[in-house]
């Protein structure tokens, strides 16, 4: 569950920020290149609006280059007839009606006395209100231009503050003879023409400003006339406009240093980066789901088989060897459930043998102790005998008469005591056969039990190789972690080249764009495989643990294997000494056969042969008290061997093997 949930939120966690990375790069590009463009778009307006207000000043100039104009203003000026300055005036009015109506967009034109209001106005208009006008503050501005062009800033009812569309004017000092201004009254839609074709964007807007910031053009025609509410950018910048987030844009007109303003909103800018931010959303989904899968697969593939192997495992610590593991899987997780089976079939068969060697040793060691038992009651009445013999040569002469029936009783004792020597030699003969054979298979036990020791050895050194070849793995993918860095990097590096490129590298960016993706897609999946194999080899490390705590219980059950043969080789050895002194034994009895033979010859000199029969009593007893000696011996000895075969059939119980 921890690797499903760590696939999941790394996955997921690599979407996101790419994504949102992807969308702030996108809307920060987008901001760039359209604040380039705005500036430019601004830039090239303002140009094209300076060109035509210079056309109006070429238009204004136009009059005083106009010799017959400019000596009917003189005549004006200094004639002293009413008449002549009524005909002077009507030609100039003639000639400013001419030049007001071949150019649509002026409003007027006027002739304006620049030191006496009282002088009559010339003009083309049919309407103005000549008081209003000779009050108009710009006619101040005007004078002071001394014959240069001064530009009047849109006015929402014109110079005389009685049309009803805004206009604004261009006027010119004329100091000939009397001093007088020529003012040319400028349509609102003049600007508007020139604006119409001018588009910021979808949602943008553009605004004419004069220097003082009167709007001479706007999208509102309500605020023309009105002061600028907004800042005025420095370039391009974006400012907060009304509460929204906008990227301005500013010209200058070169003319007369109006201002060209050209406001876009930032969020019809990144509408389009909005496209990124769904598919981040949409892919973070597909990634959630992918992940998922990828972590199921990983659960049904490693999780599961590691988790049946740590069960298997855990019965095997608890003495079960009958278990065995089904995977049959073709990865490293299979071969090292082979690898558990061979072992616990390895371990079986050892504890199998290691039983039947037990109950063998134990049936000996039975065999010995009842052999035993029977050599000891046999000693008793040898000694008993012994005792009895002694007995009778102490009183030999007292009892001569009852010698013939001692004799026959001795006889009888000695067959017995031949009888018991017969017996206890073949037990013996078996005890050392067992001994031998107990020996032999210890030995067997050592040879099996160190190939068992090999093998465990051999299979550490094999999960350090693999652990060695995850490492190797893991190299190789941060080899390809940097490939794919790497091309992300280029991929990036195409992408913006092909921005500069404009609409001749779109092309070129869009297998830019699919070459990172593809790179993107590369290092997630190295990222994915570089976490199955650090899980791998946290498994490898657990297994190598596993084994390396098997490996001392291997040696300790070789110790006691050791410990069982040099016990069955002390009783071998033991079982020769009692051979040897069964034969010495053997070899007495004999000698009091002969000797029995020898007091029945005698019995009739009895008195002669006392001594000796006495002097032969005391050697059976030394003989049957030495053999006594040895039988406890024997009988203790059988008694620790039947210890010890218990012991070991009860560390060996606790294996379960069918």
């Amino acid at each position: 569950m921890k690797l499903f949930l760590l696939i999941i939120s790394s996955i997921l966690v690599c979407v996101l920020l790419l994504g949102l990375f992807s969308y702030n790069k996108s809307s920060s590009i987008i901001k760039s290149k359209v604040a380039d463009a705005s500036a430019q778009t601004a830039e090239q307006t303002a140009g094209k609006m300076s060109l035509m207000l210079a056309g109006y000043e070429r238009e204004s100039l136009s009059f005083i280059t106009d010799n017959e104009f400019m000596s009917l203003l003189n005549t004006l000026g200094v004639s002293t007839d009413d008449f002549e300055k009524f005909d002077t005036a009507r030609q100039l009015s003639e000639k400013l009606s001419r030049v007001a109506m071949s150019d649509s967009t002026l409003d007027s034109v006027s002739l304006i006395a620049a030191d006496d209001p009282q002088e009559q106005l010339i003009t083309s208009g049919s309407s103005l209100n000549k008081e209003a006008l000779l009050q108009n503050k710009y006619l101040e501005d005007i004078k002071k231009g001394n014959g240069k062009a001064v530009w009047v800033p849109m006015l929402p009812k014109g110079m005389d503050g009685s049309h009803i569309s805004p206009t604004f004017a261009v006027g010119r000092y004329l100091n000939q003879g009397k001093p007088h201004i020529l003012l040319l009254e400028i349509k609102s839609k003049a600007l508007a023409e020139e604006m119409k074709s001018v588009k910021f964007g979808e949602g943008g807007s553009a605004y004419v400003l004069s220097p003082d910031g009167t709007i001479a053009y706007g999208p509102d025609d309500r605020k023309v006339g009105t002061k600028y509410e907004s800042k005025i950018p420095d370039g391009s910048e974006t400012l907060n406009i009304g509460g929204v987030s906008t990227l301005s844009s500013k010209g200058t007109i070169a003319t007369n240093g109006w201002l060209l303003i050209g406001n876009i909103p930032v969020s019809e800018l990144v509408k389009d980066a909005k496209q990124i931010r769904n598919l981040t959303l949409i892919m973070s989904v597909v990634a959630i789901i992918i992940a998922a899968a990828i972590g199921l697969l990983v659960m049904l593939t490693v999780g599961r088989p590691l988790a049946q192997l740590r069960t298997l495992m855990n019965e095997g610590e608890k003495g079960n060897l009958t278990v065995r593991s089904s995977i049959r899987q073709k990865d490293e997780i299979g071969q090292v459930a082979v690898s558990f089976n061979r072992m616990m079939e390895e371990i079986t068969g050892l504890v199998r043998k290691t039983n039947q060697s037990a109950l063998e040793v134990l049936e000996t060691a039975s065999s010995l102790t009842e052999a035993s038992r029977k050599t000891a009651g046999a000693a008793k009445e040898i000694a008993v005998a012994t005792e009895e013999i002694a007995s009778g040569a102490t009183n030999l002469a007292v009892e001569s008469e009852k010698g013939s029936d001692l004799t026959s009783q001795i006889g009888e004792q000695v067959q017995s005591v031949i009888h018991s020597n017969s017996e206890m030699g073949q037990a013996a003969g078996e005890v050392e056969e067992a001994s031998r054979k107990g020996s032999d298979y210890m030995g067997t036990l050592i040879r099996k039990t160190g190939q068992t020791e090999e093998m465990t050895r051999s299979m550490v050194e094999k999960v350090d190789k693999l652990k060695d070849s995850t490492r190797s793995i893991r190299k190789i993918l941060d080899v390809l972690g940097n490939v794919s860095k790497q091309t992300n990097i280029l991929s990036l590096n195409a992408t913006i080249e092909a921005a500069r490129a404009g609409t001749a590298g779109k092309g070129f960016m869009v297998v830019a764009d699919e070459i990172r993706k593809l790179a993107d897609q590369s290092r997630q999946s190295i990222g994915v495989v570089g976490e199955i194999v650090e899980t791998i080899q946290r498994e490898i490390d657990e297994t190598v643990s596993v084994l390396s705590e098997a490996y001392p219980i291997f040696q300790e059950q070789i110790d006691s294997v050791r410990e069982a043969n040099q016990i069955f080789v002390t009783v071998q050895e033991n079982m020769n000494g009692f051979v040897n002194r069964l034969d010495s034994a053997t070899e007495s009895v004999r000698h009091l056969e002969e000797a029995q033979s020898t007091l029945t010859l005698a019995m009739t000199n009895v008195s002669a042969v006392a001594q000796q029969a006495s002097a032969t009593s005391e050697e059976v007893a030394s003989l049957s008290n030495e053999q006594l000696g040895i039988s406890d011996g024997l009988v203790q000895l059988s008694n620790r061997l039947e210890t010890v075969s218990n012991q070991l059939r009860d560390s060996l119980s606790r294996f379960t093997v069918a």
